[in-house]
């Protein structure tokens, strides 16, 4: 008997010294994603860097409970507060359309046009289902090198990480959202999509789920 409870204390301790190796790991990457890119941040109060082009990425506009999405409307605001200030001239708007009753970047078109963002300012990329898939697009499909990436601070670090990897040049600009103290699960989630992005860029090269034959912007 003292030698199963010897036995499963050894495990137990190598368990528990695992997965502080494993958190000590992760939050490591963390602040590594974080400090690549934090000088190229701004809030829209600082006032956000001035470009020909931004990319407003996709969310949906309402949360499972059926409450309108903080970020989702945050994101909208900040796009088109940018745009009427003179800061980008065009937007890429990309989100999710995988069904016909389901479509985020028409749903951003229209509320996007009723705060005074004309059509003619707007590009809509249908097939940005993760933030990998929306940069990669916006360089490969829509021949984009330079860009004001608006979403909210937690995301930035990951997205800004992603553009530079695709060798496209971009900051971030911070959306309004919700309190840190109600996004402990969003927060969690964040972490481990930054993980999971060094896998997609640097192990297994991953590929967005649709890649068009390429439609560059006019200048």
């Amino acid at each position: 008997m003292r030698k199963i409870i010897r036995k499963l204390l050894v495990w137990w301790w190598r368990l528990l010294a695992l997965g502080a190796l494993g958190l000590s790991l992760a939050f490591g990457i963390n602040a590594w994603f974080v400090g690549q890119t934090s000088d190229r941040i701004e809030t829209l109060d600082e006032g956000c860097v001035p470009l020909q082009m931004g990319i407003l990425f996709g969310t949906s506009q309402y949360l499972r409970s059926g409450h309108p999405n903080p970020h989702y409307y945050g994101r909208i605001e900040a796009a088109a507060r940018l745009y009427r200030e003179g800061k980008i001239v065009r937007l890429l708007v990309s989100g999710d359309n995988r069904t016909r009753y389901y479509n985020e970047p028409a749903r951003m078109q229209e509320d996007l046009r009723e705060r005074g963002v004309p059509a003619s300012a707007l590009l809509l990329d249908h097939a940005g289902f993760s933030t990998f898939d929306t940069l990669k697009r916006a360089k490969e499909v829509y021949g984009i090198d330079k860009a004001l990436l608006i979403t909210q601070d937690y995301h930035l670090p990951r997205a800004l990480f992603i553009a530079k990897s695709l060798e496209m040049e971009s900051y971030g600009c911070t959306a309004p959202g919700p309190r840190w103290s109600a996004m402990k699960n969003i927060l969690f989630r964040e972490l481990a999509a930054r993980l999971l992005t060094l896998g997609d860029l640097f192990i297994w090269h991953r590929e967005p789920r649709l890649l068009n034959d390429p439609e560059p912007l006019g200048h």
